[in-house]
């Protein structure tokens, strides 16, 4: 089974073209004989090259329009025949099968037909089958037969034939085996999930996800822990999509806390202003909104300095150069937004190890998508949490109403607090963080954490009390007891914004009432886990 393997036949039917005839040109010099099919053999034709086509060797014509023309003993009994069985041997001697050694098929562009759009009829057609049967069978007897499913594999196949004098190792076939599976077991998840969603099946007996290498890390979030990035077929922009121009590969934690800030600060809208988000580890720690770009990350660095250095930075706009030149005055690991100009470029060129990363636009906060987490023996699935509140859904609940600074001010800290971790607490002034407290097991050790870090910005900033007086807060799900609104009242907070429908409503409204605070009910609850 471990012997090398002559390539003397090939069969080629491919939906991507690229790269396919100077490949096919190189195996036909090597006395390779070419079978092929439908637009892969007229292709192949009109370029030169002598090609067998399928139908000739079945003795069928393609029919149905393309869907069955492989699917013949013909061409399975040539892939899945083994080669050291005297019954296989005899079963193609008698029903003049011929082995064919590699199989290069690339499959019906399903994936690409759903992203456009397509209606169900059409992504219906573009569900290849006669595809993904000879992949599997070239896979299964991977011992005598190659199988190459992706274009940047020819040049693989082409050196292991200069490597091996036009035979191929199995070792060789083994990979490539696996890749075809992994292939095959994607296109199936593809096809399995946007059907799901197209019937309307919520919660389908299997589910399946697959994704394609993008990068092999150095490690994980530990150096101990084996990490690869994957990236999937959605159509969304952030950092599996983003091109970098500069600086040291990104690393597990790196593209984490990046997915994070984007899509932070894609919840503003770039027509209403620039906005700029910096996170670290996961969870904010300045968000703000102003005139420029160079505004709004002064105005978010302002909010947790300290917290700042070595962070993440998102941008919804366009990075110009003045805000590089002020974004280099302190480390910072990533910067990512939907473009940057050339003065931009050149400032980060002098930051060897900072990334810039440009995405083309913006990931839709709105737009539906699952999201999925694995436990211990299985994972969990849930829809993206694309909530979204705006003046005509609160509710009014305390004597004293909101003002509409203070509006605005709560639902900018609501839009925040979806994207802190639990129990999360977001204090916000004119468009801007000014205390956040995250990730603890008490909702009032967040409010206390939110109000420490205000004072200590004050401090460094020079002022005389603690950034949060004054302030509008969100909090991303219910009070249970009065004490975290008396704990905001006590930092200075002035307006509250949570989901309401706790048991103790009737006494937390009562506590805001006595304490002058304004407080509004979303009815809708933002936990992040």
């Amino acid at each position: 089974m471990s012997h090398p393997v002559a390539l003397r036949r090939a069969l080629i039917s491919v939906s991507d073209k690229t790269g396919m005839i100077e490949f096919a040109r190189k195996l036909s010099a090597r006395g390779v004989e070419i079978l092929s099919t439908g637009g892969s053999a007229k292709t192949l034709r009109e370029a030169g090259l002598t090609v067998v086509d399928v139908a000739d060797v079945t003795g069928f014509p393609e029919m149905m329009d393309g869907r069955v023309k492989t699917l013949h003993p013909a061409v399975h009994g040539g892939l899945l025949a083994l080669r050291d069985n005297e019954e296989h041997q005899a079963a193609m001697q008698a029903h003049n099968i011929e082995p064919i050694d590699l199989l290069v098929v690339n499959l019906y562009p399903f994936e690409e037909t759903v992203a456009k759009g397509a209606s169900y009829d059409d992504c219906i057609e573009n569900i290849d089958i006669g595809g993904p049967a000879m992949i599997r069978a070239a896979a299964k007897n991977h011992a005598f037969v190659s199988v190459i499913v992706d274009v940047e594999d020819y040049d693989a196949l082409l050196a292991e034939l200069d490597a091996n004098n036009d035979h191929t190792t199995l070792e060789f076939r083994q990979r490539q085996a696996q890749i075809a599976y992994a292939r095959t077991a994607a296109y199936d998840a593809s096809v399995s999930t946007w059907m799901a969603g197209a019937i309307g099946e919520q919660t389908p007996r299997r589910r399946a996800f697959a994704g394609k290498l993008a990068q092999s890390l150095r490690y994980g979030e530990n150096p101990h822990q084996q990490a690869a990035f994957y990236v999937t077929d959605e159509a969304r922009p952030g950092v599996a999509t983003a091109k970098q121009w500069q600086g040291k590969e990104l690393s597990y934690n790196n593209i984490n806390d990046t997915d994070a800030a984007f899509e932070l600060v894609a919840e503003f809208d770039p027509s209403q202003g620039p906005a700029c988000a910096i996170i670290k580890h996961a969870n904010p720690c300045g968000v703000a909104q102003g005139a420029t770009a160079l505004e709004a990350y002064k105005r978010a660095f302002d909010c947790d300095r300290t917290s700042a250095f070595g962070g993440i930075i998102a941008l919804n706009q366009p990075l110009d150069g003045a805000t590089a030149e002020e974004i280099v005055k302190i480390f910072t690991e990533v910067v990512i937004a939907p473009d940057a100009d050339d003065d931009a470029k050149a400032i980060f060129a002098a930051k060897k190890n900072l990334r810039l990363l440009t995405t083309g636009g913006l990931a839709d906060p709105k737009a539906g998508g699952l999201t999925f987490r694995q436990v211990a023996g299985g994972f969990l699935v849930q829809g993206r949490d694309n909530g979204h509140v705006g003046l005509d859904d609160l509710k009014i609940v305390t004597e004293r109403q909101p003002s509409p600074e203070e509006l605005k001010d709560l639902l900018f800290a609501w839009t925040v607090a979806k994207h802190v971790k639990s129990n999360a607490i977001v204090y916000a002034k004119d468009m801007a963080t000014v205390g956040i407290g995250a990730g603890q097991m008490s909702r009032v050790d967040s409010t206390r954490i939110g109000r420490r870090k205000s004072e200590d910005m004050a401090e460094i900033l020079g002022l005389a009390e603690p950034l949060t007086n004054g302030a509008a807060v969100a909090s991303d799900a219910f009070f249970p007891f009065a004490d975290g609104v008396e704990a905001l009242a006590e930092a200075g907070a002035k307006a509250v914004i949570q989901p309401g429908g706790s048991m103790r409503d009737d006494e937390v409204i009562a506590a805001a009432n006595r304490l002058g605070l304004a407080m509004v009910f979303t009815g809708q609850r933002h936990f992040r886990h």
